[in-house]
């Protein structure tokens, strides 16, 4: 299988597992040392642990807020098995439409025995 399927496959398990609130799900997917910086307020989260806290945190808010990440183009590495993602993203909540915030994002994924994990995700919030 293709990086850019396999990374789009698990793209999809993401958001699957954000919209589920499935935070072993989302753990599958995070590299133990990936990084995070938010959209609106450029806040830092390093690691898996911080990043299911933060999740955790996400999934108890009310009203609740389900982010959609739709990709764009990856574009894989020719010399290491890593891949940039580029892509948007929005918040909604509880299903109400129109979103409630969105914007661009880049992610970095790196395959580990076989396996395709994210290991940094940017976002920029621009409406």
């Amino acid at each position: 299988m293709s990086a850019e399927i396999a990374i789009r496959l698990r793209r999809a398990e993401f958001n699957r597992a954000i919209a589920a609130a499935d935070i072993a799900a989302i753990s599958a997917i995070l590299s133990p040392d990936v990084i995070m910086v938010t959209g609106t307020n450029s806040a830092v989260v390093s690691g898996r642990k911080a990043q299911l806290l933060a999740w955790k945190r996400e999934f108890s808010a009310k009203p609740r807020m389900v982010y959609t990440r739709t990709t764009s183009i990856i574009t894989a590495s020719a010399v290491e098995s890593i891949a940039m993602e580029h892509g948007h993203w929005q918040g909604v909540h509880d299903g109400q439409i129109p979103p409630t915030a969105s914007g661009a994002y880049a992610a970095k994924w790196r395959e580990v025995r076989g396996l395709w994990l994210l290991v940094a995700e940017i976002f920029v919030t621009l409406s």
